[in-house]
């Protein structure tokens, strides 16, 4: 029998059906219209604009997040992450600011985009499956200040540190790097979900669409 990637994928996608099924199982089912309000983490408000406040950190997130997917790769709920890494900034005395990037799941591009439109050029991308990145403006794309690839291994009080160490930078720090877990069996494990996740972020891009603002709801 051949084991072809349309199958691999068909056969995560089953995986991941009967793990939402056996969710929903457990909890009484939501009435579809506060479904839907639950789902949409943030409001879209106008195009983004450039900050010009050197107190400023900014908070860009990836096409799905808190839209088509709601929960990282270990189901923590993307409104979790984002409370963390604002009362990360908030405890350094800055301000936060939310944009999404839909040009690309990337989570370096998206990242980069948050810094360029962040005043203090300072910024945190986040992907829907739970990697983030702390970048800078004047910085490559692909060069960061800080990257946390691994998505299973990043806690709460993580993004929280993440939100600090951002706050730093923007403040002209040169903070420590915000420690992590280290597992060398996290990518293996999860290297298939993490793929099937990155595909439907990936389905979220529109790669002609302008950066948007965003407002919690």
């Amino acid at each position: 029998m051949d084991i072809n990637e349309k199958l691999i994928r068909q056969v995560i996608e089953e995986v991941l059906q009967e793990k939402q099924e056996d969710n929903a199982a457990e909890s009484p089912s939501p009435s579809p219209a506060s479904n839907k309000r639950d789902s949409e983490l943030f409001e879209e408000v106008g195009l983004a604009e450039r900050g010009s406040r050197s107190d400023e950190v900014v908070i860009a997130v990836a096409p799905a997040f808190g839209a088509g997917q709601t929960k990282t790769i270990m189901d923590v709920p993307h409104k979790q992450v984002i409370r963390e890494i604002v009362a990360g900034i908030e405890e350094e005395g800055l301000a936060s600011r939310f944009i999404r990037v839909k040009r690309s799941s990337d989570v370096a591009f998206v990242a980069h985009d948050a810094a360029i439109f962040s005043g203090s050029g300072i910024g945190i991308g986040v992907q829907s499956k739970g990697t983030a990145v702390i970048h800078q403006k004047d910085l490559e794309p692909l060069s960061n200040l800080e990257l946390f690839p691994q998505a299973p291994l990043l806690t709460l009080e993580t993004y929280r540190m993440i939100g600090k160490n951002a706050a730093k930078y923007a403040k002209g720090e040169s903070p420590s790097p915000v420690p992590t877990m280290n597992d060398q069996m996290a990518r293996p494990k999860y290297q298939a979900i993490a793929a099937v996740l990155h595909i439907k972020e990936t389905e979220f891009v529109d790669k002609r669409a302008k950066q948007v603002a965003l407002q919690l709801k």
